[in-house]
């Protein structure tokens, strides 16, 4: 490998000593060098950010914000590092993982190994990893929407979140604390997240839990929420299903 090209790497694990292992082991293979690293998924996308790095190892079983999660969120990057995942675990994600060419290490990571998925990672003509192929019904709905406000990745907790209203290719992201932009196929995150949120219009979809009634005028139906004065349109078509859904509420 050429000496002149060096690779960045980030470490996300909430164990030390597995960060300090890894550590060990990429400081010892030519051409690599560790450029940050990150307990949790949270702190990961800030290093991530701010260094900028050409592949990261994530954990994938961390408290808060897993690294399944975040690594979706680094998708909202203009360049995605490549993502190698670590487990100590065969669970059935890692079956996505194969069929979607998302690389992966089983712990305790081996050298030869962790040397293969770096240079494996570097090839001129390699896809960059992209999360959005995994189907995400195996991997579970996310905890959090991120967004990119002026220039920087935001995380909005999904439980603050009253409705997505989507106009045109962008989804806004009504939320406890004002509203967000985010770039998102409404039916994506009807399908991701059926279990909270219910279709109301062919534009929207509201979080059940926030929904504190349902008005009638001439204009027709909306839907009204708890702690805000917003209301949504609710459409002719979606009207028998809301109805039903209040009542069970």
């Amino acid at each position: 490998m050429n000496n002149d090209l060096i690779m960045k790497v980030v470490i996300v694990d909430d164990e030390k000593l597995a960060r300090e292992r890894l550590n060990r082991m990429i400081t010892s293979i030519e051409g690599f060098e560790v450029a940050g690293e990150a307990i949790n998924g949270s702190q990961a996308l800030t290093v991530i950010e701010k260094i900028k790095p050409d592949i990261v190892l994530m954990d994938i079983r961390m408290p808060g914000i897993d690294g399944i999660e975040a690594a979706r969120h680094l998708d909202e990057l203009d360049e995605p590092p490549a993502i190698i995942f670590t487990t100590a675990y065969t669970d059935h994600a890692l079956e996505a993982f194969e069929t979607h060419a998302v690389d992966y290490l089983l712990k305790p990571v081996k050298k030869d190994s962790l040397e293969g998925a770096l240079s494996a990672a570097i090839k001129p003509n390699r896809a960059q990893v992209s999360i959005t192929n995994i189907d995400i019904t195996d991997m579970g709905p996310r905890k959090h929407i991120c967004a990119r406000v002026r220039g920087n990745l935001v995380l909005i907790p999904l439980s603050t979140v009253y409705y997505f209203q989507a106009d045109q290719k962008y989804v806004t992201v009504r939320h406890s604390d004002g509203e967000v932009l985010i770039e998102e196929p409404l039916k994506n995150l009807e399908i991701e997240f059926a279990n909270d949120f219910c279709r109301i219009h062919r534009n929207a979809l509201v979080r059940l839990s926030k929904i504190s009634g349902l008005k009638s005028s001439n204009d027709g139906h909306r839907v009204s929420f708890s702690d805000i004065e917003d209301t949504l349109e609710v459409s002719r078509r979606h009207l028998p299903g809301v109805r039903k859904i209040l009542k069970q509420l």
